[in-house]
């Protein structure tokens, strides 16, 4: 079992910055890929970003890119979604999801193993 807990949600401005981390626990880290996701009320949840075990393959929903950054501290156990230049849009609950490594990107939410509870990002225009 591998548990994620998500912290760095809040309030923000439109235009402004969040940094969300997802602290893992229970397996060994590097064994797995992560992923960040989101869900809006009455709406699917969505993939936004994801990074694979050694930081090598990032891959990112077309809407955040240039926005948004995910990258990983493999010796803190944590993997982080750096978000800039905020919108409305992007308000929602903020997901963090690990799968067992792969030579593939996941994107999809059924690649994934373990999830945490979430954290919410809520930006006002």
């Amino acid at each position: 079992q591998v548990q994620l807990v998500e912290s760095g949600g809040g309030l923000v401005q439109a235009g402004g910055s969040l940094r969300l981390s997802c602290v893992a626990s229970g397996r060994t880290f590097r064994n797995y890929d992560m992923g960040w996701f989101r869900q809006a009320p009455g709406k699917e949840r969505r993939f936004v970003a994801a990074i694979n075990w050694n930081s090598s393959r990032e891959s990112y929903l077309d809407s955040v890119k240039g926005r948004f950054t995910i990258f990983r501290d493999n010796a803190k156990n944590t993997v982080y979604l750096e978000m800039n230049s905020l919108k409305s849009e992007d308000t929602a609950l903020y997901l963090c999801a690990a799968a067992t490594r792969s030579s593939s990107t996941r994107i999809r939410d059924g690649e994934y193993d373990y999830w945490g509870q979430g954290t919410q990002v809520t930006v006002s225009s």
